[in-house]
């Protein structure tokens, strides 16, 4: 991948910062005992020897890798994302503002509270972002299509389908929206949407698709 890419798409898409996370003591609620009683583990290693001396063990395994390969191959697809009924171009702005102050190593001020930033400013989107869904082979082709356009200038994103399919054929890096957390964030609604960088702004065009 392209460190320029890398950073675009981490900083212009999720651009923001998280409240961090703080643990605390809650102290001690009652009495306090001991994990499990040795006649507890005996039981419970007496029926993982019975299921195992079965076979009903191995058909749990075999039955976790079959899912988990297939949760590989074929994703979850993004949910409440439709297939473009009314192409729309709307714009998104990166800029965001640090809700408290960033410090250094040393404890040193870095950027304060309030400040704000744009990531376009430091890093280019060099190619544009193209959100689709592979079960829908229109959309495949026009995926081609806009791919040839840009002279391949263009990272594929998944909402659907199988990226594993798409790269063997293809032979090129196929990216999926893990759970639609980068169209949640440009508040893509519809596939195909194209992104691209327009000044200090990206350009969100969620297009029809061909008959």
């Amino acid at each position: 991948m392209n460190p320029k890419d890398h950073l675009a798409l981490a900083f212009a898409m999720l651009a923001g910062f998280s409240a961090s996370t703080h643990a605390t003591d809650l102290g001690t609620l009652g009495p306090t005992y001991q994990i499990a009683e040795p006649h507890l583990l005996q039981m419970i290693e007496q029926r993982l020897r019975e299921k195992e001396r079965s076979g009903e063990l191995a058909r749990i395994e075999q039955d976790a890798r079959a899912r988990g390969t297939e949760a590989v191959r074929s994703p979850v697809p993004v949910v409440g994302v439709q297939t473009t009924a009314k192409p729309r171009t709307f714009y998104f702005d990166p800029t965001y503002t640090l809700d408290r102050n960033l410090l250094g190593a040393q404890g040193e001020l870095l950027f304060a509270a309030g400040t704000k930033a744009n990531p376009l400013d430091v890093v280019s989107l060099s190619r544009h972002l193209l959100f689709f869904d592979a079960r829908d082979s229109r959309q495949v082709r026009q995926a081609r299509e806009l791919m040839a356009r840009y002279q391949g200038k263009v990272k594929p994103i998944l909402t659907g389908g199988s990226y594993l399919e798409l790269m063997k054929s293809w032979r090129i890096p196929v990216y999926y929206d893990q759970q639609g957390l980068l169209m949640r964030r440009l508040g893509i609604s519809q596939v195909p949407a194209l992104v691209s960088q327009e000044g200090k702004r990206l350009r969100i065009d969620e297009m029809e698709v061909p008959r």
